[in-house]
């Protein structure tokens, strides 16, 4: 199978051919290029078409490079990503989680390698940690994100089943990492908020997960030192006691995602479809009905 010899290459091998990858992406398959560039105009109205055009290939570059590393973490050790991810502030999440007896709920997005963060953050931090996911429409490539993901001991859950496995088994010692930058699709409820300069809908399920089960809630970033090297960094975003109703943990995770991405926009996952829906017309629709 193609991802079995990807994930055997050298890791000079690999950006060689991510080189490649970001070629026929770009200039000949033009994946999604009218979506990122749509993306990258509507987010920073400032920047001419040229620095458009620019950002626009940095991204495709750090994307074809990122979809191979995260291939290659099948066969990768511990000892790889602790030289490949390293934890800036380790000592936060001992304070979040008060000496490890306390679960927490750590929100990031797509940007720099996520993947690997799961992986660079529990070899660091020798702690369980269960990533949320959403499963993907292609069984394969979903089978071996799964796979790549409960490695070291991680328990992936699908967004689906989460809140009631977390429920469950709260009293259990946990990191819930959730990337959470992802728009509903119309049948879910969403909390729609102004972000990167367009209306955009997110899913209300960390917020709801941590009003129930009153746990503390973080965002970590993910920096890209150099090709192949990264740097994670964990902030606080919320500590209970939670206001009912209130949406100060969505709104506080909008601030830092929009800011880690302002940082290092290159890295961000621009071709995802993240501004699909309209507000005015979903707002237009539900009162006819």
């Amino acid at each position: 199978m193609l991802y079995r010899l990807i994930s055997r290459l050298p890791f000079p091998l690999l950006y060689a051919l991510a080189w490649l990858a970001y070629l026929l992406l770009y200039y000949v398959v033009g994946y999604r290029k009218s979506v990122v560039k749509q993306n990258l105009s509507r987010a920073f109205p400032e920047k001419s078409s040229t620095e458009i055009s620019a950002l626009s290939k940095q991204f495709y570059r750090r994307f074809t490079q990122v979809a191979l590393e995260i291939v290659k973490a099948r066969r990768m050790t511990e000892a790889d990503f602790a030289e490949r991810m390293v934890v800036r502030n380790p000592e936060f999440i001992e304070q979040l989680t008060e000496n490890f007896t306390r679960s927490a709920i750590i929100l990031t997005v797509h940007q720099g390698n996520w993947e690997w963060m799961l992986h660079g953050a529990s070899t660091s931090l020798g702690i369980p940690i269960d990533p949320v996911y959403k499963p993907l429409h292609n069984p394969t490539t979903d089978r071996l994100i799964y796979d790549i993901r409960r490695r070291f001991g991680g328990r992936p859950l699908a967004m689906a089943d989460a809140a009631r496995d977390i429920l469950r088994r709260r009293r259990e010692f946990r990191l819930f990492v959730m990337v959470a930058d992802q728009s509903p699709i119309r049948n879910e409820r969403g909390y729609w908020s102004s972000f990167m300069n367009q209306e955009a809908a997110f899913y209300l399920g960390a917020e709801s997960i941590a009003q129930m089960t009153q746990f503390p809630v973080a965002f970590v970033q993910c920096h890209r030192v150099r090709t192949g090297y990264y740097e994670m960094e964990f902030h606080h975003l919320a500590s209970p006691p939670y206001e009912k109703g209130s949406h100060n943990i969505i709104d506080a995770y909008i601030k830092a995602a929009e800011a880690a991405i302002r940082n290092e926009p290159e890295s961000w996952l621009w071709s995802n479809r993240r501004w699909k829906r309209d507000r005015a017309k979903e707002e237009a629709r539900s009162n006819k009905s």
